[in-house]
């Protein structure tokens, strides 16, 4: 059998050398051509399609339907004198010049072996080819519980994470931990105030300080360790708070990431790096560059010399750094631990300083391509219609530790990814909860747990390609052509750092099983098609589990 890893590839070349065969007819024709054949997001379109006579028709002087009708039978004939003989049973060209391909279902078949044979390892890619590449991600200010925000980065980072690992790129997650600075400042005297009022004693709550219910939680754990000790006003009083409350919140960070299904590789600290003495010693290597100068009484990075739209200035004329300096260093210290790739993932509030950080990048003298920066839309809540704003325990703001403890960490994760990066992210709270088919997560695990059951009753049988040649009814053949999609998918979401076509995959997956399930009976009465079926629903029990693992959700065997 044919093996159908490369298939794509080996059609793309045969159209490509079709399309030099023009050249003697048509001169224009660029002398090196890619052809990148497509998934159409509507079966009706094929199995594959190319845009390649669209491309090209200007340079041919004809009009991109009618090249492509030219192109298609010289196609044809080089494909029958070729080892690909049978493996498209039919062209069509789509207005305005769309060329659609029909696949045998030979390569159909050949999949399921394939896919019998690697089990959880179908669909890896080697795009990656072992390059490094650092995820940065989360790094909230340690100066309260995650929210729903955070939320959303944690499931898109660490989903983001193992699709690169399943692409073929070493991947290191890392978490940067804000601890030191105005906030952080702010956040000890928050607690100090309230410690204070513990002890009965005046106090004066700063003007910008944090109200929230765990500013007292922080408060009561420090006078149950040092009871009294700190009433007194001392020179080292300020900084014991200020760690004890930085150490406190990460300690709840960490929970609540750890039971979100987030772990990271590395968490580093902005205040180790300010004393390693590494930001002074990047600024220096940009002023002796020519790169920061001294205007106004403060020190400007010259980040219009690639782009940005306004020089940054990177000390302050107090001598305190702005927020680029520390980062800077930071991005400097990231390339010189061996990464080849960087990934920082922020907050919606965040565009205007990814101009800034690429000219750094390259004034450093990098590619300001190694540095790709995701922005993270915003999720607003819903419960029963109504977009939820406040906290029920803390009336502040919805906490991650709320949202596992109310729908759940596989909901709460696959939810986040049902939307792209960039889009605003509405989250129904009730829908998340329901286990009902209207539920999406729900909906793709019950097709796990529905396979389970079957297999439970009869063991699946190894590959056989008289048993797959079976396999001839519309809903078999639907079924089998979206597990066909899986490796094409992963790469997608690999080549544009967005999972969320998994998720939108999955689905489409559970539909096809459920929509034959519902159809045809599995265990039935011709002993050969209950094998046969049997393979098939194997077959896609691996891709959901697959996939519900990169996503970081459980693939459960019974519901």
């Amino acid at each position: 059998m044919r093996k159908n890893h490369g298939i794509e590839e080996e059609i793309s070349r045969l159209i490509r050398d079709s399309i030099i065969q023009l050249k003697k007819e048509f001169q224009r024709l660029p002398d090196d051509v890619q052809v990148q054949l497509e998934i159409p997001k509507q079966m009706e379109h094929g199995d594959l399609f190319t845009n390649i006579a669209m491309r090209l028709a200007a340079a041919a002087g004809k009009r991109p339907a009618d090249f492509a009708a030219l192109l298609i039978p010289i196609i044809e004939e080089n494909l029958n004198k070729s080892p690909l003989k049978g493996a498209v049973r039919k062209f069509e060209v789509k207005p305005p010049g769309f060329i659609n391909l029909w696949l045998s279902d030979g390569i159909f078949y050949n999949c399921l072996e394939e896919l019998s044979s690697a089990q959880e390892n179908f669909g890896r890619r080697s795009i990656g080819a072992g390059k490094k590449v650092l995820a940065e991600f989360v790094s909230a200010n340690p100066t309260g519980p995650l929210t729903i925000a955070h939320a959303r980065q944690a499931a898109f980072g660490d989903s983001l994470a193992n699709i690169l690992e399943f692409c073929g790129y070493k991947v290191t997650r890392e978490y940067y931990i804000n601890d030191e600075g105005v906030q952080m400042s702010i956040l000890a005297d928050s607690v100090l105030a309230r410690y204070l009022e513990l002890h009965k004693k005046e106090f004066n709550f700063p003007e910008n300080g944090y109200k929230g219910g765990y500013i007292y939680d922080i408060a009561k754990a420090m006078e149950d360790k040092y009871k009294s000790r700190f009433v007194e006003a001392s020179d080292r009083r300020k900084q014991e708070f200020l760690h004890f409350s930085c150490d406190w919140i990460m300690g709840t960070i960490k929970k609540d990431l750890d039971d979100f299904g987030i772990r990271f590789d590395i968490w580093y600290s902005q205040a180790k790096l300010g004393k390693s003495g590494k930001i002074e010693a990047q600024i220096k290597s940009l002023r002796d560059k020519e790169f920061v100068y001294d205007s106004e009484g403060a020190s400007w990075f010259k980040s219009t010399a690639f782009g940005d739209d306004k020089d940054r200035v990177v000390i302050k004329s107090d001598g305190s750094y702005t927020y680029l300096a520390p980062d800077i260093a930071y991005h400097k210290d990231k390339f010189a631990r061996g990464f080849d790739k960087l990934i920082d993932i922020w907050g919606p509030d965040h565009h205007g300083y990814i101009p800034r950080l690429k000219a750094a990048i390259q004034a450093l003298g990098f590619d300001k391509d190694s540095l790709s920066v995701i922005i993270i839309q915003l999720a607003t809540l819903f419960r029963e219609g109504k977009p939820v704003s406040m906290s029920t325990r803390q009336g502040e703001f919805i906490t991650l530790r709320e949202l596992i403890d109310e729908v759940g960490r596989d909901a709460g994760r696959f939810f986040f990814l049902m939307r792209k990066a960039d889009s605003h992210l509405d989250f129904d709270l009730e829908l998340a909860k329901k286990h009902s088919p209207q539920n999406p997560v729900y909906y793709v695990q019950y097709a796990h747990a529905r396979i389970c059951s079957i297999l439970e009753k009869e063991r699946a049988p190894a590959a056989d390609e008289r048993l797959m040649a079976m396999l001839k009814e519309k809903e078999e053949i639907d079924l089998i052509k979206f597990l066909w999609k899986f490796p094409h998918v992963i790469e997608v979401c690999g080549l544009t750092l967005e999972p969320h076509g998994l998720v939108a995959y999955l689905q489409e997956l559970a539909g096809a099983f459920h929509g034959f399930y519902d159809r045809h009976r599995v265990i039935n009465d011709d002993a050969e098609l209950t094998k046969a079926r049997l393979f098939l629903v194997d077959c896609a029990r691996i891709i959901l589990a697959s996939g519900l693992k990169l996503l970081g959700v459980s693939a459960p065997n019974k519901m």
